[in-house]
C-alpha cells in the first residue's frame, strides 16, 4: 500500500533546475576568486588577460544565474498549471479570521479594534 505523503524522486526537470542553480552557485562563489586572480594577473603586467578573466567570471555567473532563474520559474510554472501541485484560490468568503482568547494571561495587554491599527514603517 503506498502512503499519501511517501517521497518522490524528482524528474529530469527537477533535477535540470537543481543542477543548473547548483552550477550558478558555484560560479558566483568562484566571482571573487577570479577577481583576486584578475588583479594579481593585472600586477604582473598581463592587464588585458587580467581584465578578461575579471569580465569573463562575472558574465558568466550572471549568465548561469538568469539561466537558473528562468529555468526554475518556468519548472513552477509547469508545476502550478499540472495536476501534481494543487493550489486552491480562496474567494473573500473564504478567509476566516482567528478568534484571539479572550482570556489573556498577560495583565498590560491593549486591545485595537481594526481602524486603530497603523502602519509601521
Amino acid at each position: 500500500m503506498t502512503e499519501p505523503y511517501a517521497e518522490r524522486t524528482p524528474d529530469r526537470s527537477a533535477r535540470a533546475v537543481i543542477a543548473v542553480t547548483l552550477l550558478a552557485l558555484l560560479l558566483v562563489a568562484a566571482v571573487p576568486v577570479a577577481l583576486l586572480a584578475g588583479v594579481i594577473m593585472m600586477m604582473l603586467g598581463h592587464v588585458v588577460g587580467g581584465l578578461a578573466l575579471s569580465g569573463g567570471s562575472i558574465l558568466a555567473a550572471a549568465t548561469a544565474v538568469a539561466l537558473a532563474g528562468m529555468s526554475g520559474m518556468r519548472h513552477l510554472r509547469k508545476l502550478l498549471s499540472g495536476g501534481s501541485f494543487r493550489v486552491v484560490q480562496l474567494d473573500g468568503s473564504q478567509y476566516t479570521d482567528v478568534a484571539e482568547a479572550q482570556g489573556s494571561d498577560y495583565a498590560n495587554v491593549v486591545r485595537l479594534d481594526r481602524s486603530e491599527y497603523t502602519e509601521v514603517r
